[in-house]
């Protein structure tokens, strides 16, 4: 049938279904434009979750690292305390060891300073004992 020059294509749908066809079309469309930003959004968060796994993985490596050097230092440190306990007991019994001699050294200069006196003051009593008997 033609009409004022238009020519009418038989339509296989009435056009309200055209309509709902397009419409499911374009919600399908939406559905794939979800979908994609669904599935890019995931694979964000995946790279965002492996990058902070090898940070821990690092982190945890680093902690190892650390626990053997304070482990290690430790050992030094109780080794360093019991060498400076002892070192430090020797060098008190060293200086007790140099009081005691410096005292008795004292003494020994005492006693010769007082054994060189008598000593003179004999002599000067035996040059006049024999002086007097001349």
């Amino acid at each position: 049938k033609h009409s004022r020059g238009r020519s009418f294509a038989p339509s296989l749908f009435p056009p309200f279904l055209h309509s709902l066809n397009l419409k499911m079309a374009s919600q399908g469309a939406s559905l794939q434009n979800y979908n994609n930003e669904l599935v890019q959004s995931i694979e964000d968060l995946r790279q965002k979750r492996e990058e902070v796994n090898r940070q821990i993985l690092k982190e945890e490596e680093d902690k190892a690292k650390i626990q053997k050097e304070l482990s290690i230092l430790t050992d030094r440190l109780q080794s360093l305390n019991g060498s400076l306990i002892r070192k430090t007991q020797a060098r008190n019994e060293y200086d007790k060891t140099i009081q005691e001699t410096e005292a008795a050294y004292m003494k020994i200069l005492e006693s010769s300073q007082t054994l060189l006196h008598v000593l003179k003051r004999e002599t000067v009593n035996l040059t006049k004992k024999r002086q007097g008997s001349d």
